[in-house]
């Protein structure tokens, strides 16, 4: 039965449920109300561990990136980190959310652990195909500054980084200049020349400046180290890499500085032997032939214009410079040459012997490294006047001599044997090429022939005698294609092989005469 009573109690209960409602909406805003909507509570993971909960995602991505933005801000490097967001949503009608600074810190917390690799601000350093990475621009300045500090004693030239005008991105390049200068990076300069022009444009200026109307006198001229920069470009641009790829300072000065064994090319010249390219390189001959494979041995031909691979120490990094010295020196006038149309190029006669002179002299010298690349006399005074060598020379290009059959085995070599049969001569005067009977054989030069026909020993053979007054036979054949008197030409077929004469199985042989004396053809066949 129900009082008076009992229903002031429902309404009083009423009363007080409809007040706290009222309390919860307005003073406890990390509950969420209930909504039939959906989900409208979440679990938010990042990387897989729990971070917190949410009424609503619009946040989250706002929430990472700031843990982010804090971590990174903390370091000059490149960081690098995983942030895997996912969550789990529910419908509720009453939950707790995490405070937005308890979510921050959850998530910077799990961030920090996921750092993969911190990867560390630097600059790498180019030359060619070298490169090198360091950590900060002073190291980077002073790399460059010990490549020319190995080279001068009073430290007057310092290296200055420059931005390089000509490229689109921000590439750095280096300009030296004497005196001291500003280690902060130059943005104004035309990082082209010296600064346009480096050591070339010195040079000039320096010729420039001699006065025509009045020689300088000896104590006039400023002596020693006048300039001096790097021989290739240098390009340095920012980086960012794994601290292990990054060089300690020190290993890179002496990386830059070591002279390395470098591949370059040598252009064979007139005179040249393969003794006297290893005297002037200091490369051992053995290791010439080595270097190249058309090479067979200490005697092989050589011809000007060959291109010889060549090992030569350099650092990775190399140094000009000019030098301006004052020298007392034994001179040598250059050759006087007479040309003579009608010699071959081989063809000399020397008609005054040369005498060296004594001179003073300012020279500016040109060094790459320590090796000398030019010497320019800008004032001289000779002592004793040197006397020219005076010499005729022809003017032909000598006819060349070729392998007068195609194949073929080489089975005799020139000089001292036994006697491979009776009757045969014990020193072997040609070569011989074991072939078959009928093998084509060809002039190794052009010429006139002088013999055609039987030629005892020799059995059938042709002789042919050659402008530069060489005469070449050709032996042992089984036909022969050509009559005394006749003119043919380099390559132009002569005979066929054979076995006749003082022979022991096919093959031809094959002799070059020089002013009627057998010479090894091997050294004159290209």
């Amino acid at each position: 039965m129900k009082t008076k009573y009992s229903r002031h109690i429902r309404i009083r209960f009423i009363k007080i449920s409809l007040f706290a409602a009222t309390v919860a909406a307005f003073f406890l805003p990390s509950y969420t109300p209930f909504e039939s909507k959906g989900d409208n509570y979440f679990a938010v993971s990042v990387n897989g561990e729990y971070v917190g909960t949410v009424g609503g995602l619009d946040d989250l991505d706002g929430y990472v990136r700031s843990a982010r933005k804090k971590i990174a801000s903390e370091t000059d490097d490149l960081v690098f980190m995983d942030s895997d967001i996912t969550t789990e949503g529910s419908e509720v009608l009453w939950g707790e959310v995490t405070s937005k600074e308890t979510m921050m810190e959850n998530i910077e917390k799990v961030l920090r652990g996921s750092i993969k690799t911190t990867m560390a601000h630097g600059y790498t350093v180019k030359v060619n195909e070298y490169s090198v990475n360091l950590t900060s621009i002073d190291e980077v300045q002073d790399m460059l500054q010990a490549c020319l500090d190995k080279y001068q004693d009073k430290k007057d030239f310092n290296v200055e980084l420059v931005h390089d005008s000509g490229r689109e991105f921000n590439v750095l390049t280096s300009i030296v200049n004497k005196g001291k200068v500003d280690r902060e990076i130059t943005y104004d300069v035309d990082a082209k020349g010296r600064r346009d022009g480096g050591i070339c444009e010195v040079i000039d200026t320096m010729f420039e400046n001699i006065e025509p109307a009045r020689e300088k006198t000896w104590n006039e001229f400023e002596y020693g180290l006048v300039d001096m920069g790097f021989a290739e470009k240098v390009e340095v641009v920012e980086s960012y890499l794994p601290a292990s790829q990054f060089t300690p300072l020190e290993d890179a000065i002496v990386e830059v500085t070591k002279e390395q064994e470098k591949d370059t090319i040598y252009e064979v010249q007139p005179g040249d032997t393969l003794s006297g390219i290893s005297l002037t390189t200091g490369i051992p001959v053995d290791r010439i032939i080595e270097l190249n494979k058309t090479l067979d041995n200490e005697y092989s031909i050589l011809h000007i214009g060959d291109e010889l691979k060549i090992t030569v120490p350099e650092p990775e990094i190399s140094v000009r410079r000019l030098v301006q010295e004052y020298v007392e020196e034994s001179y040598d006038a250059p050759i006087e040459i007479i040309p003579v149309d009608d010699w071959y190029t081989t063809q000399t006669e020397v008609l005054q012997q040369p005498s060296a002179g004594f001179r003073k002299a300012v020279a500016v010298i040109s060094y790459t490294n320590e090796n000398e690349d030019t010497r320019e006399v800008i004032k001289e005074e000779t002592v004793i006047e040197s006397i020219p060598k005076i010499m005729k020379q022809g003017t032909k290009i000598p006819p060349t001599y070729v392998k007068p059959i195609a194949g073929g085995t080489l089975s005799s070599r020139f000089g001292r044997r036994n006697s491979p049969t009776r009757g045969a001569s014990s020193f072997h005067e040609g070569v011989d090429w074991s072939t078959p009977v009928g093998t084509p054989v060809y002039a190794s030069s052009t010429g006139v022939v002088s013999k055609a026909g039987w030629g005892s020993g020799y059995g059938y053979c042709v002789f042919i005698d050659h402008p530069d007054g060489r005469q070449t036979r050709y032996a042992h054949l089984s036909k022969v294609l050509v009559s005394v008197g006749q003119s043919v030409t380099q390559n132009e077929r002569i005979a066929s092989s054979g076995n006749t004469g003082i022979s022991t199985g096919p093959h031809l042989h094959f002799e070059i005469r020089i002013g009627g004396r057998a010479v090894n053809p091997l050294d004159y066949l290209n």
